[in-house]
């Protein structure tokens, strides 16, 4: 049995070998490795096919000829060299297999649904599964299909391909298999993407309105790049009345494109050149690291707000300009050229509100370095604490450099309409805003979803005295029932009364705490059909943050807080029982008398104290 296990150990590192060698498909027969080589990409992947197809076609033969020569059922040589043919063909099948699905995916744009990874398996398992470096993000192909793929795609490609599977992959397998009460009571239920779905009712009834319903032959056409000129002009009223500003805004100033992240990214590209920086305060929304990356090319580099107070008058995650000050010169010292500051007002996912002092401070530091200063504001109807002051970056009288702030908003978050793919951007800056126009022809919105908006937010009795009261009590609601949830898990979380989310502590859960170990309890909460977003994956710099979205429907809520405490109760069992086994490993020895292989382990999840070995104490 020995001798069996260590020919079968060579043969799978032998064949692991040449799976992960780019240049495994060299040792064909030479007539195809001609053909390689005087070949173009276009038929490279079928010549690498029909190699692969033709040595599975002689190991198969093979195969079955040496089956029928072993008529002897006493011949043990016959099992083993018969389990070698099949370890041959098994990996022979799974390079084959590899090659169509790489191919596949990126000709017929098939995607990657989420790895799964048995929750019996434990931790242990799942480390060597999912094993990436901490501080950059993870191939989403491995070995032999990325060596390929990377022939097939740019390396710009390649990049934005392997950021997006990393990023949003998960949200791939929801989109197929959503939660329904009825439907699919077993589907994911998705508390990572910022959604807010507590007043889908009161806004699919408002658009379903007779005065929605206007067809104009002038909205089925290309309209001003910047946005069509009403909506254009009710946006600068809407924006002039809720964010308080000083002086009526100029419709001149406003641009319309399909969503925030457009804008961002539209913004970065005018403001910048490839290579050039902006400063963010982190953790931060995850969509600003792809939407900077997907286009502009444009670094985001993070000013780190720690969880811990560190000094007497420094706060938990609280953004000062001494950070900002160090950050910039850290920067500076690396060769980086930054262009501007990025600040998210509520802040997402902390759920902060800058005060007005504070953001004035921020301002003067700009102005002091000659930077931009981006402020996205797309949660500032969501305030659901009175004791808290939202304060807009369009209210400050007198900016110390008003030509270099630029105010982002949109519809997704405050109203709920995500769908609706609409952000705006309002800048002092008549330059700037002339240069946003172009992408328009890209990003735009169509002529009649502009429309519905101008008539909706022209409508501030409806607004004021139905949506954003009943809004602000659902919020309020939901959030009660979820942080009196986490208070009885003794789960720690911060949010200060704005926004859709909680950010939650759970290094506990942790061991050791690394961005490994926070990837396998992601794993762990997928495994369970719920969905959470990585403190990593919002450019936090310590493991063991999660962001918990609570503006969700009640009945999702219930089952999510059911799935997210059964997922924990399992990850601290599988911790449990491998503190345990790492501890009979290093005495030596089972304890006597235990009648089994492993120690008992109580309701509570603790072993059984008779059952542990004295050492375990120490």
């Amino acid at each position: 049995m020995s001798e069996r296990r260590k020919e079968g150990s060579s043969q799978a590192a032998e064949a692991h070998e040449n799976t992960q060698s780019s240049s495994s498909w060299k040792d064909t027969r030479p007539k195809l490795q001609g053909q390689l080589k005087k070949s173009g990409k276009k038929n490279k992947a079928f010549l690498m096919m029909q190699d692969k197809m033709l040595k599975l076609q002689r190991a198969l033969a093979d195969h079955l000829l040496q089956q029928a020569q072993c008529l002897s059922p006493e011949d043990q040589q016959c099992p083993q060299a018969s389990w070698k043919r099949e370890k041959r063909i098994g990996y022979l099948l799974s390079q084959t297999v590899n090659l169509i699905w790489s191919e596949a995916i990126k000709k017929l744009k098939f995607k990657e649904f989420l790895p799964h990874l048995d929750s019996g398996r434990g931790n242990k398992a799942r480390q060597q599964t999912l094993s990436f470096r901490p501080d950059e993000p993870s191939p989403w192909l491995g070995g032999f299909e990325a060596a390929f793929v990377s022939h097939v795609l740019s390396s710009r490609g390649t990049g934005i391909s392997d950021f997006y599977h990393f990023n949003f992959q998960s949200s791939e397998a929801y989109q197929t298999d959503r939660y329904h009460k009825d439907e699919n009571p077993s589907g994911y239920i998705n508390l990572g993407a910022s959604e807010n779905k507590l007043c889908l009712d009161l806004i699919t009834d408002r658009l379903s309105w007779c005065d929605m319903n206007l067809i104009d032959e002038t909205l089925m056409q290309h309209c001003d790049w910047k946005g069509q000129p009403l909506l254009r002009k009710e946006l600068a009223n809407f924006l002039t009345r809720y964010c308080k500003a000083p002086v009526p805004l100029d419709p001149e100033n406003v641009v319309v494109l399909n969503g925030s992240s457009s804008v961002f990214s539209s913004l970065a590209t005018v403001l910048c050149d490839p290579g050039d920086a902006f400063l963010i305060p982190t953790p931060c929304h995850c969509g600003f690291a792809f939407s900077s990356y997907l286009y502009s090319k444009v670094e985001l580099i993070p000013v780190y707000l720690e969880s811990q107070a560190i000094g007497i008058n420094w706060h938990t995650f609280r953004l000062t300009v001494e950070k900002l000050e160090f950050t910039l010169a850290q920067a500076k010292l690396k060769g980086k050229k930054v262009k501007g500051l990025v600040l998210i007002n509520p802040q997402d996912p902390l759920g902060s509100v800058y005060t007005g002092l504070s953001l004035q401070d921020y301002l003067i530091f700009a102005k002091k370095h000659n930077l931009h200063v981006i402020v996205d504001e797309s949660y500032m109807l969501s305030v659901f604490d009175d004791s808290v002051t939202f304060h807009s970056v369009l209210s400050i009288k007198y900016c110390p450099d008003p030509k270099k702030i630029h105010m982002i908003w949109g519809t997704s978050k405050d109203f709920g309409m995500s769908g609706f793919c609409f952000g705006v951007l309002y800048t002092h800056n008549k330059e700037v805003a002339s240069a946003m126009k172009a992408f328009g022809y890209l990003h735009g919105v169509p002529g009649i979803a502009q429309y519905k908006l101008y008539r909706l937010l022209q409508d501030r009795e409806w607004i004021n005295e139905v949506y954003l009261p009943t809004n602000l009590n659902r919020l309020q609601k939901a959030f009660s029932y979820v942080t009196k949830k986490l208070k009885e898990l003794n789960i720690p979380f911060s949010n200060c009364g704005s926004g859709l989310f909680l950010w939650i502590n759970l290094k506990a859960y942790l061991s050791p705490c690394t961005f490994e170990q926070e990837q396998i309890l992601l794993q762990r909460f997928q495994d369970n059909k719920l969905l959470l977003s990585s403190g990593r994956s919002y450019m936090c710099k310590e493991p063991g943050w999660f962001c918990l979205l609570f503006a969700e429907k009640h009945l999702q809520l219930k089952v999510a807080m059911d799935r997210l405490s059964k997922a924990l109760n399992d990850h601290r069992q599988d911790m449990i029982t491998e503190q345990i086994e790492d501890a009979i490993n290093d005495v030596g020895f089972w304890p006597p008398g235990s009648g089994s292989s492993q120690p008992a382990v109580t309701c509570s999840g603790a072993p059984e104290p008779s059952l542990l070995p004295r050492r375990l104490g120490k």
